[in-house]
């Protein structure tokens, strides 16, 4: 396979993260949300629009097919991972972990102190991945505006309909224990 390479994405991408997001949305068929799995990939307007803010990130080894990608958002004072997929033909490698880290390290890089997420709570690949990462659930009270707001347009197009939370990483503390570690 090569050694794994994160790199910017490019506009030349853009088809290949569609096809990741459908590939990666049909496990969500084995734990009874085939809405989730039916659900439109980002259009080609949304990913461009990652592209070319610098916003989007992808995975891949030596000259192979993209295996993963990350978009992100900045909200408030924080880097929101507004997506995450995997094709599930490379789950289980580390391509997630990886981009979630390059998305830690551009926020660092703007100054952000915390990076969030919202993902679904019961869905093995989502909260419980998330909390083995670093990640800690925030209670509704604790949402900025910027977050609640990303939290009502999820509410508002269904997704409230299995149990959702929104997460977050302390990028200080992260920076810090990475630090103590290699000591």
């Amino acid at each position: 396979m090569g050694l794994m390479e994160i790199r910017p994405a490019v506009f030349a991408d853009c088809v290949r993260m569609q096809q990741i997001e459908r590939a990666a949305g049909e496990m969500f068929r084995d734990v009874g949300m085939p809405e989730i799995a039916d659900d439109a990939p980002p259009s080609m307007e949304e990913l461009e629009r990652y592209v070319r803010t610098g916003s989007a990130w992808v995975a891949a080894s030596g000259s192979g097919p993209l295996e993963a990608y990350l978009l992100a958002d900045r909200i408030d004072d924080a880097l929101h991972i507004e997506q995450v997929s995997v094709d599930p033909a490379y789950g289980r490698l580390g391509r997630g972990r990886a981009l979630i880290e390059q998305a830690a390290g551009q926020a660092a890089e703007l100054s952000c102190s915390v990076l969030t997420l919202t993902t679904f709570v019961d869905v093995p690949w989502n909260a419980p991945y998330y909390r083995r990462l670093g990640f800690a659930e925030i209670p509704d009270v604790g949402l900025t505006p910027g977050l609640a707001a990303v939290r009502r347009r999820e509410a508002q197009i269904g997704l409230d309909r299995w149990p959702r939370t929104a997460m977050q990483r302390d990028l200080i503390s992260s920076q810090q224990n990475r630090e103590e570690s290699a000591t």
